[in-house]
């Protein structure tokens, strides 16, 4: 154990991948010497041995046809009979040239190829040739049938090459198949006698491993696990090698500092709960001033135009009494009293729709955003109609979730701008197009696109805040807060609005809605539908 305490982990794991990569080693030489020669002997056996076979039979069967066409011919004189013959020769010619490639490493077949080729040429120079030359001269005599006889024992010397030939084939076969038989059980017994020594080794270096690293380590786990557990007052105790002992000192170290640690922690932690109650106190005095300014604001609207309703009341009254007694300029001052009391109403109203955006009726629905776009076009009728203005819409619109009631409010101040912000010298045509949004991932993004006067670049953030107006109330009414209650109303719903300054030919606002989970996306063509008819 000495030894063993001098050696770390490290030490003692390298030590044993050595042994094992040596063993590993010469098993891969010794397992790819034996799985080189057992494929070279099947290769052999499956590319050389068993193809020769074939082709020394195809070969024979040309000599075959040969003779047979010869003797057909000879006989009947018919030169259809001739062609088993001629046909005979080009695949004796192709089989045997195929064949001697297969066997150039056998002398034996190759001697028996050669002495065939040289009978098949001696038989049909002796024969053959004279007989066919005969049959074209005439039918065939008695000397013919006499050669004819010759060549046919002549060709049993040509069938007793073949089965000489044949016999030596399956010899080599059967021999190639006994060394493929015996190379595989070298192999196998090779690779039996490779696993038996790796086991045998692995498991002795797993017992040294076990003892002088796997148990010291344990030790130090339970330790570990025991400091873990809650009880900081266990002391480690350093055991093993090395680096192990170096390892459970400085754990011993580290649970040292965790017991000093933890009075200061717990201390904090005191301080801390103090701090959280604190802030729940502020919290809740901060829910209470809201709750209190609300009802401020609302009452305050509430108190503010009662004055303003008398204002304008008894303006009305006085021109309408005294209208008579007026000049011009006395008619005026009334109209501009009554027109800014209205104003006064009007700013007020959207004022306290602009602070009470989330706070009252807040509704968490799924809303289908269709219905919608036709109650805001409903409200908007009026303006529609006098502007003549042209709607297009998707077919279908996406459901969210929100709040029917804003997202109704939001649809129509959009489109309500794009109808009194129009080009005087062109129809009003205001264009809505929904798609996922590329850039985040479960959104829908919307466009409401119109030819009107548009919104200059330097604008593009000035519109969406509070009371920020580009044209003087003489050329468009309004209190500047349409935009502004839009972009509340999109935040209020997780969403967020902006400009497209790449759009020059009039204005167009994007926002953006969380899409609820697993909805496919809603058709959409850039062609008017059936509804967007009926709406213009």
């Amino acid at each position: 154990m000495a030894s063993a305490a001098r050696l770390t982990v490290q030490g003692w794991v390298h030590l044993a991948l050595a042994l094992m990569g040596a063993i590993l080693l010469v098993a891969a030489v010794i397992g790819s010497h034996q799985l080189s020669q057992t494929a070279e002997v099947s290769d052999r056996l499956i590319n050389q041995v068993q193809p020769a076979r074939a082709e020394a039979f195809r070969l024979q069967t040309a000599l075959v046809d040969q003779e047979s066409g010869v003797r057909g011919y000879t006989i009947t004189g018919d030169r259809q009979l001739l062609k088993p013959y001629t046909e005979g020769l080009q695949a004796e010619q192709v089989h045997a040239r195929t064949m001697s490639n297969l066997i150039a490493h056998d002398k034996q077949l190759e001697t028996d190829l050669r002495t065939l080729r040289q009978e098949a040429d001696d038989w049909r120079r002796r024969y053959a040739t004279p007989l066919i030359t005969a049959a074209q001269a005439g039918p065939a005599g008695d000397g013919d049938r006499a050669k004819m006889e010759e060549g046919r024992q002549a060709f049993d010397r040509l069938r007793t090459l073949f089965d000489q030939q044949n016999t030596h084939l399956e010899q080599a076969r059967e021999q190639a198949k006994a060394e493929l038989a015996h190379t595989r059980s070298v192999r196998n017994w090779s690779f039996a006698a490779m696993f038996a020594a790796v086991f045998l080794i692995g498991t002795a270096l797993a017992a040294m491993l076990h003892f002088i690293v796997a148990r010291p380590l344990r030790h130090l786990r339970a330790d570990a696990r025991r400091i873990a557990d809650g009880d900081f007052s266990h002391r480690i105790s350093a055991r093993g090698p090395s680096d192990l002992r170096s390892v459970a000192l400085g754990v011993e170290d580290m649970r040292q500092r965790i017991v000093d640690e933890l009075a200061a922690s717990r201390s904090q932690e005191r301080r801390l709960a103090q701090q959280a109650q604190d802030l729940d106190a502020q919290a809740a005095e901060l829910r209470r001033s809201n709750a209190e300014l609300e009802q401020f604001a609302y009452v305050a609207s509430h108190d503010l135009q009662e004055p303003l309703r008398k204002v304008t009341s008894f303006c009305q009254l006085l021109e309408k009494r005294y209208g008579e007694q007026l000049d011009g300029r006395g008619k005026q001052y009334i109209d501009f009293a009554v027109d800014g009391a209205k104003r006064m109403q009007v700013l007020i109203n959207d004022l306290l729709t602009f602070s009470r955006v989330g706070r009252f009726n807040d509704a968490r629905e799924p809303v289908a955003l269709d219905t919608t776009l036709d109650k805001a076009l409903a409200n908007l009728t009026v303006a529609v109609d006098e502007a003549g203005a042209r709607i297009e819409r998707p077919e279908q619109l996406p459901h969210v979730t929100g709040d029917p009631t804003l997202l109704t409010m939001l649809w129509q101040n959009l489109i309500g701008n794009a109808i009194k912000f129009r080009a005087p010298d062109r129809t009003v045509a205001v264009h809505i197009t929904v798609a996922r949004d590329s850039a985040e991932d479960n959104t829908w993004l919307f466009c409401v696109t119109d030819n009107g006067i548009g919104i200059p670049e330097e604008f593009a953030d000035k519109v969406f805040v509070i009371f920020q107006r580009l044209h003087g109330r003489d050329a468009y009414t309004g209190t500047g807060i349409g935009l502004a209650l839009c972009k509340k109303l999109i935040e209020h719903h997780g969403g967020r609005i902006w400009i497209d300054t790449t759009h020059t030919d009039g204005a167009r606002l994007c926002f953006t809605l969380p899409a609820q989970p697993a909805q496919p996306a809603p058709t959409h063509t850039d062609q008017p539908s059936a509804r967007e008819g009926a709406l213009a």
